[in-house]
């Protein structure tokens, strides 16, 4: 079972195509991040923290002196819900920024795809098993690595910036002005560092990400014709019914024949019927056209219809290009009246020779 399904994926070597990737998309399956997901919350929270806590912070401890300077009246019930409430209103601004980060990042990343088909409860995602396949499978150990990477990378940067002992020793001499001075500066710079880091490994996982999405919906040759035949049709069918049209094509064809007033042939390998009703000024038209096999059928249905036949191989290749049911273009005006002449007058019993080149 297992090599069938090595073999099977070893077989998927077509890139996905276009219906593929949407109908993925309509199924909630897109590449999607959780780093850059993270890491934009992560930006706007902090860029949140950073600019608003000296004011929150400060109505926070105006509001926690308030609180324990009525402390020997209040019971914990009532201080709880205050104390909750000056939390809440202090970590809400920069908890909302960071929610806004990580939906923005989401929605970036799926072109502001919201499907709900990931949300349909499955008995399949409740079962021990299936997860633990999936932590110990190539998607478990995957993320392990990435979890490590992070790790690395952010502890020797976090290293890099503080790793100087030197400054911290001499921090306790400072002042108490100059001591926040320098622990705001070297937090900053830990924070900054810290969040290139970070910057650096959301950049590579969505490329990563990009590309095990693509490999995953990768398609076999078979899945390709398969998926051609749904767009296209089968082109066994789409023959037959072209054939089909061709014929009745044809047949139309040649009904139209019998109303001709000349069919101007090779003689053998061009017949072009044309229809032109005297008396009316609209140019002779091409009724029908044919070569080889379909110029033999031409010509039977003319003879059977008493329709003249012409001998003119130029003539008949020219208007040969001609499309069914168009008018013939001026150029050929002259040398098609001289003929459709000749046959109404032989018709009329007014016999003449053939115009030169018939």
């Amino acid at each position: 079972m297992a090599e069938d399904g090595g073999s099977e994926a070893s077989e998927k070597t077509e890139a996905p195509s276009q219906r593929r990737l949407e109908r993925a998309r309509e199924d909630g399956q897109v590449a999607l991040s959780r780093e850059a997901v993270g890491f934009l919350g992560l930006l706007l929270g902090t860029l949140g923290a950073v600019s608003a806590l000296p004011t929150l912070g400060t109505a926070l401890l105006l509001g926690m002196r308030g609180l324990l300077s009525r402390s020997h009246v209040l019971g914990w019930q009532q201080a709880l819900p205050e104390l909750a409430w000056l939390a809440l209103s202090t970590i809400a601004p920069i908890a909302g920024l960071a929610a806004l980060g990580a939906v923005a990042a989401t929605l970036a990343q799926t072109g502001g795809l919201v499907s709900g088909h990931n949300m349909v409860p499955r008995l399949s995602k409740l079962s021990p098993l299936v997860g633990l396949k999936r932590l110990l499978g190539p998607d478990g150990a995957l993320d392990l690595l990435r979890t490590l990477l992070k790790l690395a990378v952010v502890g020797a940067a976090l290293w890099w910036v503080a790793g100087e002992s030197g400054p911290l020793r001499s921090a306790l001499q400072l002042a108490p002005g100059a001591l926040l001075a320098l622990l705001g500066g070297l937090a900053t710079r830990m924070i900054g560092v810290a969040l290139a880091a970070l910057a650096v490994i959301a950049l590579l996982d969505v490329v990563l990400v990009r590309i095990r999405h693509l490999r995953k919906l990768r398609m076999t040759r078979h899945d390709m014709k398969e998926e051609a035949r749904e767009s296209d049709g089968d082109p066994m069918v789409k023959a037959r019914l072209k054939a089909l049209r061709m014929q009745k094509g044809r047949q139309r064809m040649l009904a139209a024949v019998p109303r001709a007033a000349v069919v101007i042939t090779n003689p053998t390998h061009y017949a072009v019927a044309l229809a032109y009703e005297d008396g009316k000024g609209a140019a002779p038209r091409v009724v029908a056209k044919g070569v080889d096999a379909v110029a033999a059928r031409i010509r039977e249905a003319a003879r059977e219809a008493g329709v003249p036949l012409v001998a003119n191989p130029p003539l008949a290749r020219a208007l040969f290009r001609i499309e069914l049911e168009q008018e013939i273009p001026a150029v050929h005006y002259q040398a098609v009246a001289e003929i459709i002449a000749f046959v109404l007058r032989a018709r009329g019993g007014l016999p003449r020779a053939m115009p030169e080149g018939g």
